[in-house]
């Protein structure tokens, strides 16, 4: 039997690969932190990327008249993207990873406000439901159910960092649609990349000179490649593709899913299975994405 899919779905279904990906830099990114500054890795991570997707562009032959017009373009969503990451590392130095991973849950609440002030998307009463069952279910799986350890939360400098790394990747969202001008996706990608890989090099010029790169342990090396190929290439296609079908709330209310995938990864990982009334948060977070997949519009008769 033949499955036909719209294409909301299609974004539906990038997005929950998003997350998972996404998932996986926090813990591999958490093992990697103490032993590289955010600045050198990250720009290890943008450079790798950028190679790959040049080879891959250049091997499919793909057309790239007229894609660089406005490259100012690329220099905008690069640096966005870029900061998110440099600050997401460099919050992981100084703060627990609950509480940042807390603070990310306020991604689709910061891309819905973009999506109206950039694209006028509205976010309907069940979106706003979602939303806010989404982010409690987020916050009591980051937390582990422990209401004394959410009581107990306190805002520091790697917080407030990693705070606005989060509206960065918040403003990324509906910025990369209004921007983009019906480029193919893998060249989008690639000039995004490039650009970030310049923009990391640049910036982080002095702590790439000064890591001693032979003596990493093998930890960064995966957590590189990793974030490089799956946590970042993949990861611009997937949302690209879906912020061309869905709404930005919608798109970044897969976030919700990250510390569930985050538990999964930690479990895989070795690092402990969750307490059982952690499914709670688990399940308030399928509940708001049952309500996100309902379709808002009602087609007229």
């Amino acid at each position: 039997m033949r499955i036909c899919m719209t294409e909301a779905l299609r974004g539906h279904l990038a997005m929950l690969c998003f997350s998972a990906l996404v998932a996986g830099s926090f813990s591999l990114g958490g093992m990697a932190t103490p032993f590289i500054a955010p600045e050198a890795l990250n720009a290890a991570r943008f450079a790798l990327a950028a190679a790959v997707v040049v080879g891959v562009m250049l091997a499919r032959g793909e057309r790239v008249a007229g894609a660089w017009a406005a490259p100012w373009r690329y220099v905008v969503l690069a640096g966005l993207f870029a900061f998110y990451f440099v600050a997401m590392f460099t919050g992981l130095r100084t703060a627990a990873p609950v509480s940042l991973a807390a603070i990310f849950t306020l991604n689709p609440i910061l891309a819905g406000a973009f999506g109206w002030l950039l694209l006028r998307q509205i976010t309907t009463p069940r979106m706003a439901l979602a939303l806010a069952v989404g982010g409690a279910g987020a916050l009591w799986v980051v937390f582990r159910g422990d209401l004394a350890a959410l009581l107990d939360f306190r805002i520091d400098t790697g917080e407030v960092i990693f705070f606005w790394g989060s509206v960065a990747h918040a403003l990324y969202v509906p910025l990369m649609r209004k921007l983009s001008r019906g480029e193919p996706a893998l060249v989008f990608n690639t000039g995004i990349m490039v650009t970030g890989a310049v923009l990391l090099g640049v910036y982080g010029a002095p702590a790439i000179l000064a890591t001693d790169w032979l003596a990493l342990p093998g930890i960064v090396w995966i957590t590189i490649v990793y974030t490089a190929l799956a946590a970042t290439a993949l990861t611009f296609a997937l949302i690209r593709y879906s912020t061309l079908r869905l709404p930005s709330a919608k798109v970044l209310a897969y976030t919700y899913l990250t510390p569930c995938w985050v538990l999964i990864w930690e479990v895989a990982l070795g690092h402990g299975a969750p307490a059982v009334r952690v499914l709670i948060g688990v399940a308030l977070t399928m509940v708001a994405l049952v309500l996100l997949l309902k379709d808002e519009e009602r087609v007229a008769v």
